[in-house]
């Protein structure tokens, strides 16, 4: 949502959703353009969207989770041999008081996300895990559709710190008025619509408001991303139409594609099983608490005293911009915590209060606090996923990469040189790997006088074995071997990645 002040509608007109850009150079500076993803109709823009949702998440918190879906391996179906009529019914057994209407522009999205874009698909599934049981209980306190959650995912791919060229910032993608307005907090220490509580209560009262004047659903989630004001001049222009599809062509080009993706969003959310789509679930901890605390307090005093990773701390807590939680006894502020740790929290709070409370708050310092992933250096060379395999260290995928060690722990915010099997990690690499993972790529790829060879590995899915070779597609290695979309793979067996004739 673009919102910026002005005198249409509360006070308000509105900007438009395009590229992301960083609002606060203390944040992880990785954590980038979040909702052109799962937002636009005009696919233009995909090739800048890949590092979305990926470089935060899933290189840092996100874990393998194949084997909470036994058999869904990422076998590709060939999505132009489904009949509009199965999305049509599917889309109709889906629980919606908003029309899911189906057409060619809710098709092409939705094999957009199922294939271009299907890797950032795995993320905002996994991170839905994590803020869709959040949004949810906040909608339920409202009289609107439960289905508003979708639209968090197309604002933003469920990214609390996402902030567009235009300023706006969060889940739900405020701007610094329409947040003020909507009573979020916004200072140089805490900007609340980062906070995936108070803005999703923000978004969903702006919502209602949006309802009571237009009085309907779809013109609410157009008039969410251009403002109202767009959205009235698009129904004038029609000849006083009011259905979204009637005035399409008269709104602005951005938003044509946004109720498009909202209906394709519903689909892959309620349909990714059936696609084989596997989540990449978060690693940050799904149960958690919010402690209210009266006394400033800095998260890294936290850290430090309760054991907790600092980043597990900044990536629940995204509000607060320098890790600085400034609370008074009239000015009250939570802090959500793993739930294991909020009895000892209460029990050590004035201790964890005192712990160098010269040196977190001492007016000398630099309270940006930098951390070591704030300002990510990209590299020289082709940028590389390497998914690290049991017994690999950091010192020898540097050496496969010829990098150095430091360098693959800035670009991936590491802190330490521990890794753990299936961890994600950006490479920025002049020699291209010929298998993403493994011990060496000499020992998965071999090749004679007419083809190339890859040895499959544990893990390993056809899909993912074909995006680590440029050219190669998942049909082409199952043309190449014989192998239909249901045969399985399995480890140590020898397939032909592509013929050298």
């Amino acid at each position: 949502m673009k919102i910026k002040l002005g005198i249409v509608f509360l006070g308000m007109t509105a900007g438009l959703i395009r590229g992301y850009a960083y609002c606060h150079p203390q944040q992880d500076s990785s954590y980038t353009d979040s909702s052109d993803v799962f937002l636009l109709a005009d696919t233009s823009a995909e090739d800048s969207t890949d590092d979305l949702v990926r470089l935060w998440y899933t290189q840092r918190a996100s874990v393998a989770c194949d084997s909470l879906f036994p058999g869904a391996e990422d076998t590709l179906m060939n999505l132009s041999s489904i009949p509009d009529s199965v999305f049509i019914q599917r889309l109709a057994r889906i629980p919606s008081v908003i029309p899911l209407t189906y057409n060619h522009i809710v098709r092409n999205l939705i094999e957009m996300y199922l294939y271009k874009k299907r890797d950032v698909l795995e993320s905002v599934l996994g991170l839905l895990s994590f803020y869709g049981p959040l949004i949810e209980e906040i909608i339920d306190e409202y009289d609107v559709p439960k289905e508003l959650k979708y639209m968090a995912i197309i604002e933003s791919a469920l990214n609390p710190r996402a902030c567009s060229r235009t300023r706006a910032v969060g889940l739900w993608q405020f701007m610094y008025g329409t947040g003020r307005l909507y009573g979020l907090t916004i200072n140089s220490l805490v900007d609340e619509r980062r906070d995936p509580v108070k803005a999703t209560h923000a978004a969903i009262r702006f919502s209602k408001d949006l309802y009571d004047m237009f009085g309907d659903w779809q013109l609410v989630i157009a008039a969410y991303n251009c403002g109202p004001g767009n959205v009235r001049k698009a129904i004038i222009r029609s000849g006083g139409k009011k259905n979204f599809w009637d005035i399409y062509h008269y709104l602005p080009r951005e938003t044509r594609g946004h109720v498009p993706a909202f209906i394709a969003a519903a689909y892959v959310v309620n349909y990714y099983r059936e696609h084989n789509v596997v989540p990449a679930m978060p690693a940050i901890p799904l149960v958690t608490d919010t402690i209210v605390v009266r006394n400033k307090i800095h998260l890294g005093q936290i850290a430090d005293v309760l054991g907790i990773p600092l980043t597990t701390l900044r990536d629940m807590n995204p509000q607060y911009l320098h890790d600085i939680v400034p609370a008074f006894n009239d000015i009250p502020y939570g802090i959500r915590l793993p739930i294991e740790y909020t009895e000892k929290f209460l029990r050590m709070e004035d201790s964890i209060r005192r712990y160098k409370e010269t040196v977190y708050f001492n007016p000398s310092l630099d309270l940006r606090n930098p951390s070591p992933y704030r300002h990510v250096y990209v590299g020289k060379g082709k940028r590389i996923i390497h998914v690290v395999r049991e017994g690999e260290t950091l010192g020898s995928i540097a050496m496969h990469y010829r990098v150095s060690v430091n360098q693959i722990k800035e670009w991936n915010g590491l802190r330490n040189h521990i890794i753990r099997t299936g961890q994600r990690l950006v490479i920025y690499s002049s020699r291209a790997a010929s298998a993403t993972g493994g011990k060496t790529a000499s020992t998965a790829v071999t090749s004679d006088n007419r083809y190339q060879y890859y040895i499959v590995r544990e893990g390993d899915t056809v899909w993912r074995i074909a995006r680590q070779f440029p050219g190669v597609t998942p049909e082409d290695i199952l043309r190449l071997n014989n192998l239909s979309s249901a045969d399985k793979i399995v480890p140590g067996q020898k397939l032909i990645i592509s013929s050298l004739q």
